[in-house]
């Protein structure tokens, strides 16, 4: 039964993608903007096709196989026997605010982690209500697999793009520098193409997951049942045009906080987080783009010495991204208590 209330989750799940892309526009064109090859306008036009491509990708050429498998994850967070419809709603409104708030002190944090967290924090609470363990609302093995990979995702992109520079700075040891550096901007093209094609991939279907639970609480779909097209169009759709939207603090933060980046460091860092990305999603991980990206940037950085990298950025960096999860989950599960309500 379609109600106000499924409308409104629907909607806003929406209005999170949106902000998603604008949140994380900075994974994919900090390093194309910071080096010049791109202005910011066109960089976001850049992202944002690509973004959107990878839709097209999945659902009309098989790539993954032709199945959304991060959104698969997503939707087992909680199990179903917990999910309400308040659950959902709670989860999106307190996604939404970590999301603006980190956007407004330009913090780099994930919006994959911020909606696992508040989705799972909804439903722990929920659990409670009902006399449960909190904990017995979630899936330990989806949950854990997350929150693995909030320190695992930019080692990956770290290792990857700490190679790959070396790679190419051993293969263009004799090339002339002028030479060499247009090559490099045209190269980014390429990677951060690659990069933003791999972030519509992975952070688009989070948003769909949570949408397609949402219509199975409220009995609109069976569980089990194909997703509808509607989902994913509007899903990337709003992701690309979030992308387009920009989100500069963050692009600042990327692209010239953490180290100084070349146009060779841009194809090298975009190249490997692009790696990572599609190897994750290959295994429905949903992993943070946001995390990969800052990985990858400090790797290069790594290439030069220990010192390009400002470690003191760095670091705040890393405890943004490790208190998201549960303050997410607090947040839901204050926004749940008043949802109850409706």
């Amino acid at each position: 039964m379609v109600t106000t209330l499924l409308v409104a989750t629907v909607a806003l799940a929406i209005i999170f993608d949106f902000i998603n892309g604008f949140h994380d526009a900075a994974n994919s064109i900090a390093t194309i903007v910071s080096t010049k090859v791109l202005t910011p306008f066109q960089a976001v036009l850049w992202a944002a096709f690509f973004n959107f491509l990878a839709y097209v990708a999945v659902r009309y050429w098989g790539f993954h196989g032709g199945n959304f498998e991060v959104a698969n994850t997503v939707a087992k967070t909680v199990l179903m026997k917990f999910i309400t419809i308040q659950v959902v709603l709670a989860g999106l409104v307190a996604a939404i605010i970590w999301n603006l708030i980190t956007w407004w002190f330009g913090i780099p944090s994930s919006s994959s982690h911020t909606l696992i967290g508040g989705f799972a924090g909804a439903g722990m609470t929920n659990a409670l209500f009902l006399g449960a363990n909190a904990f017995s609302a979630v899936n330990t093995a989806v949950v854990l697999k997350t929150v693995a990979y909030i320190f695992l995702a930019p080692f990956i992109g770290l290792f990857i793009a700490y190679l790959v520079t070396i790679l190419i700075l051993h293969l263009c040891k004799r090339a002339k520098p002028a030479k060499a550096e247009r090559w490099f901007k045209l190269g980014q093209l390429v990677s951060s193409a690659a990069l933003s094609f791999a972030h519509g991939g992975n952070d688009a279907q989070k948003v769909m997951g949570i949408i397609y639970v949402a219509l199975v609480s409220q009995q609109v779909i069976t569980a089990g049942t194909p997703m509808p097209n509607w989902i994913p169009i509007c899903c990337y759709s709003a992701i690309a045009l979030g992308t387009m939207s920009g989100g500069w603090k963050i692009v600042k933060t990327m692209g010239t906080k953490i180290t100084k980046v070349t146009p060779l460091e841009g194809v090298a860092a975009e190249s490997a987080g692009a790696i990572t990305l599609f190897i994750t999603e290959n295994f429905g991980i949903p992993v943070s783009t946001t995390h990969t990206i800052t990985g990858s940037i400090i790797g290069v950085g790594l290439t030069k010495r220990v010192s390009a990298v400002r470690w003191g950025v760095t670091i705040n960096l890393v405890w943004a991204w490790i208190i998201t999860i549960p303050i997410s989950a607090l947040l839901a599960g204050a926004v749940f208590v008043l949802a109850r309500h409706f």
